[in-house]
């Protein structure tokens, strides 16, 4: 599975302001987002906007269904329809992933708002005339964005919160990332490239008692892949990764810096032709088997620049990652099921 790197594009842009425990985000009957709850509720009971069910708690807020949803629908704009045609664990699942990336950015919002990065009201207008021109004029941008459910004021609004998170990201992380000529020969000295097959059994948003019965499930295919079985029918199986099972679990050519670290480390120090142990990363966990290793066959000077970006990038990466496990710590992030 690809990794998110540490970009405030990854994040999803449209979130609701901060609420504190003594004020969840209640549902107004009547209000389209409701209505969507309703719906929704038809096919996963929980979501039913009148239980409004906590999936994550912290020390300073609790995370409802209905905000999820709202954050949901302000994401989703006029293709909000495609959410009530998944099925019951699609639909959980995608609850659940928002639910995370709402709790992350309530999170790195409240660091930012603390910190003393600000925003020039200048640039967001710069950032929202350049939307308004390639959309062929600001009167053409407000009816697209109307068209999708969002007011110009909401859109403001939440290109200043990504521009603050940005802000504090690079003041926080970014900034202090530093890569050295020892790592650069040393990453032109290692493959370039590495083609693996993987099987992943997905536990993002699952509880301790579910994840013991997936690895349960991923040793035994562990161990039929061990024992020689083809590992590309077993990837078209059992693999949950959308993004390689129908290819029998393949991903070419992967470069360093694309992969989440745990599974890069596999793919590129597991013998070719062997199967690594099995692999936990965020997503959940991996069988890897690597086909092939390729070298970089261009000269030092020529990659010497695209080397020190790609180092600079994973080790940010894995600081913003360490940054927010260390703000989830701190928050007391709990969550819950539907």
């Amino acid at each position: 599975m690809k990794k998110i790197v540490v970009v405030i594009a990854i994040l999803s842009l449209f979130f609701p302001a901060c609420s504190s425990k003594k004020e969840k985000v209640v549902l107004k009957k009547g209000t389209s987002t409701y209505e969507l709850a309703k719906d929704l509720s038809q096919i996963v009971e929980t979501l039913d906007p009148e239980v409004n069910k906590v999936l994550i708690s912290s020390q300073n807020f609790d995370l409802t269904t209905g905000e999820i949803i709202q954050f949901v629908e302000e994401n989703l704009g006029s293709k909000i329809d495609q959410l009530k045609q998944l099925d019951a664990e699609r639909l959980k699942d995608y609850i659940q992933r928002n639910a995370t990336i709402l709790a992350d950015r309530k999170l790195l919002l409240a660091e930012a708002r603390d910190s003393d990065v600000s925003i020039d009201k200048q640039e967001i207008d710069q950032i929202i005339n350049a939307r308004a021109e390639k959309s062929g004029g600001m009167d053409k941008f407000k009816e697209e964005l109307k068209n999708n459910g969002i007011e110009l004021e909401t859109f403001r609004n939440n290109i200043r919160k990504e521009m603050l998170i940005q802000s504090f990201l690079d003041q926080k992380i970014s900034q202090d990332v530093t890569v050295t000529e020892e790592e650069i020969l040393k990453a032109y000295n290692t493959p370039k490239t590495s083609t693996v097959r993987h099987i992943l059994l997905l536990t993002e948003g699952k509880d301790d008692s579910e994840k013991e019965a997936i690895r349960k499930k991923m040793e035994q295919i562990h161990e039929r892949a061990k024992a020689g079985e083809d590992f590309a029918e077993l990837a078209k199986e059992f693999s949950e990764d959308p993004g390689s099972k129908e290819k029998g679990g393949l991903y070419e050519d992967i470069e360093h810096g694309v992969m989440v670290k745990p599974f890069e480390e596999a793919a590129f120090n597991v013998p070719v032709g062997e199967i690594s142990e099995i692999v936990e990363t965020r997503y959940g966990y991996h069988i890897i088997k690597v086909e092939e290793r390729q070298k970089e066959d261009r000269p030092l000077d020529q990659v010497h620049d695209d080397l020190r970006e790609n180092i600079r990038k994973t080790k940010t990466e894995q600081k913003f990652l360490s940054f927010m496990d260390e703000l989830r710590s701190q928050a007391n992030i709990q969550s819950f099921q539907l």
